[in-house]
């Protein structure tokens, strides 16, 4: 039986350190992410004057609380990190000084209006190209709170909001379909100590929920654990489910219920695992999120179990699943009746068109499947061959290929692996381990 540990978690690691950094007093954040994203959220707050010791995955941060922040002497580098750079701007637009958020080629090519325009609303002053980075930020002191209902699901944007809010004149609210986007944020402010008001429902619209928070909330420095990388643990999921006679125990990874939908959508399709949550672990610093392990055993025949849905992936539950599509678009040449994805036109703005490199991957190694504009639709029980593969620089492309190509005839060659190192580093060396097993 093969054992593993993830790296931390790469979205509460990006939260963790902002708001460790806008709170009061010294933070030590065990178990922090060792992707290249986090660094680049790390290497932002240095620029911004937070004083910042890294030993391996233990940080200690010296927050500055709220209006603690220096002006940095030039752009900030995102690298290609999404989360640090929406994440960012929230804080900084209430800042009494300008500043610039840059990154990558890919990064500048991704929609930023989602943020610019809740911002903006809240008097911030925001100059982008085209609705893309570099973002100029003129802050504007305190902020105006806003009620913002959300046009997309994206826990990017709404973290984004959430912590500007905290330096409004009142109340912000942001207002989502209810469960919709992870909630790592509100689980985090809380940990700081932040009050963060949840409403189930809304009277003039059931399916509606908000999060609140308000201005001047004061932020107290608390030490937390960093769980193991759920979406960085779903790649070990899907190749040791899909090896005859493999068996896997993956330990201490988060279990948030935002996250770990894909543990339940993999057992309805068939996959053997079981999510088992190691609740003493709630008696240590852990930043309000659960921990616990998965097994997984071999079970090339997925077959449904009796609680199964159908092999559609639409609707709600495609947020929570968004970074797992790639992967679970692999797995689906295995399933019976293969696999169909809509409502996933998120994925078109990722880090790549993920929709285009999915679907040109599995064509390239065999498989049938037809594209949509919001997904794909795959045939199942299809025998993978070998193939040369295109990462196109994204990270949960060149994962979810790693392991179509373990489970292909013959032999891939996957171009720009070198990419995983934005989410998980270690991935080839921990895949060597249980491979080898």
């Amino acid at each position: 039986m093969g054992r593993l540990r993830m790296p931390g978690d790469k979205s509460i690691s990006h939260r963790a350190a902002i708001i460790a950094a806008m709170a009061r007093g010294q933070t030590r954040i065990a178990n922090f992410s060792t992707s290249a994203d986090c660094a680049s959220t790390l290497s932002c707050l240095k620029e911004l004057g937070v004083k910042i010791e890294r030993q391996s995955t233990q940080v200690t941060i010296d927050g500055v609380g709220l209006d603690g922040f220096r002006e940095p002497r030039g752009a900030l580098d995102c690298g290609n990190s999404g989360s640090t750079m929406r994440m960012l701007a929230g804080v900084l637009a209430s800042q009494d000084f300008v500043s610039e958020l840059t990154g990558d080629a890919a990064l500048c090519s991704r929609p930023m209006n989602r943020i610019v325009e809740p911002l903006t609303m809240m008097g911030a002053r925001i100059e982008s190209t085209d609705g893309h980075a570099p973002l100029r930020i003129i802050g504007s002191g305190m902020l105006k709170p806003i009620s913002y209902v959300m046009p997309v699901a994206s826990a990017q944007v709404k973290t984004c909001i959430l912590l500007a809010g905290l330096c409004a004149d009142g109340r912000t609210e942001v207002i989502e379909a209810w469960n919709s986007t992870r909630d790592h944020t509100e689980r985090m402010l809380k940990w700081f100590g932040v009050p963060v008001l949840r409403n189930e429902v809304r009277h003039d619209n059931p399916h509606l929920g908000s999060i609140s928070v308000t201005g001047a909330s004061r932020l107290k420095a608390r030490n937390g654990v960093v769980p193991g990388d759920m979406s960085a643990a779903t790649f070990f999921v899907a190749a040791a489910a899909a090896l005859p006679g493999s068996a896997l125990t993956i330990h201490e990874v988060g279990l948030n219920p935002t996250r770990a939908t894909i543990v339940d959508t993999l057992c309805e399709l068939g996959v053997d695992a079981l999510a088992i949550p190691n609740f003493y672990r709630l008696t240590s610093v852990d930043f309000n999120e659960p921990f616990g392990d998965i097994e997984v055993t071999g079970n090339p025949r997925f077959v449904p179990n009796q609680r199964g849905r159908s092999n559609a992936l639409s609707g709600k539950r495609i947020p929570k699943l968004i970074d797992e599509l790639p992967m679970m678009a692999v797995l689906g040449t295995q399933f019976p009746d293969g696999l169909t994805i809509r409502d996933a036109a998120e994925l078109r703005v990722k880090e790549t068109d993920r929709i285009a490199a999915t679907v040109q991957n599995l064509r390239a190694m065999g498989a049938e499947v037809e594209e949509h504009d919001d997904g794909m639709t795959i045939k199942g029980r299809v025998k993978l061959s070998g193939a040369k593969i295109n990462s196109y620089g994204d990270h949960r492309i060149a994962m979810a290929f790693s392991i179509a190509a373990l489970i292909a005839d013959g032999e891939s060659e996957i171009a720009g692996v070198e990419c995983v190192s934005v989410s998980c580093p270690e991935f080839y060396e921990l895949l060597e381990s249980v491979v080898k097993r």
